[in-house]
């Protein structure tokens, strides 16, 4: 029952924090293989702890942009977070198709927070959402580390290789693909560069 626990604060401490952590799933895989879980209760509870933790960032970033930008640009933030609330349902369908995309969410709920977009108009379809991403990364990274080790122990078939196959495209597609540039201009670009 701790592991879950430990699964639960895992994923919030990483979503509360507002910039420079490792998105949840990893945490979330590397909890998986390290205690042999429940994939399923992982994706759920992990995915509620993610969600209360996009809600706490949510709570706090209006403060500390208050404090750090000026007046000016705080009424402009206030003016935008006044127009998305006209539209929630067009916030909502926003959230949801963005959360189903490998980018990062952070700097989504850090400007949905500053411009004061009330938290309950983008909680659930983030929820819905990474239900959805976090469970696809999860299960891949459990049947990519599987399949490996099965590898590495001589157990060689076709399924092995075509589901490790599988998975590391998953992967690579999530970690290489420019999701920016695909999104806004609607051009396929690859970047292997991703460290620093």
């Amino acid at each position: 029952m701790w592991r879950y626990l430990l699964v639960f604060l895992a994923a919030l401490i990483v979503d509360t924090i507002p910039v420079f952590a490792p998105p949840a799933w990893t945490v979330l895989v590397l909890l998986l293989l390290t205690f042999h879980l429940n994939p399923w209760l992982v994706v759920i509870i992990g995915v509620t702890g993610s969600t209360l933790g996009r809600y706490i960032l949510s709570l706090y970033i209006p403060k500390i942009s208050a404090a750090l930008v000026s007046r000016r640009e705080d009424e402009n933030l206030r003016y935008v977070g006044s127009k998305l609330a006209q539209t929630p349902l067009a916030a909502s369908t926003f959230i949801f198709l963005y959360t189903l995309t490998p980018l990062p969410t952070t700097a989504l709920f850090t400007a949905a927070g500053m411009a004061r977009v009330n938290p309950w108009h983008i909680l659930p379809p983030f929820f819905c959402g990474r239900l959805i991403t976090d469970g696809v990364m999860v299960y891949t990274g459990k049947y990519a580390a599987g399949n490996v080790s099965g590898l590495l122990h001589g157990q060689l078939s076709i399924k092995s290789v075509l589901t490790l196959t599988a998975g590391l495209l998953v992967i690579c597609a999530f970690l290489f693909i420019d999701w920016r540039c695909l999104l806004q201009k609607r051009k396929l670009r690859v970047n292997f560069k991703i460290l620093r």
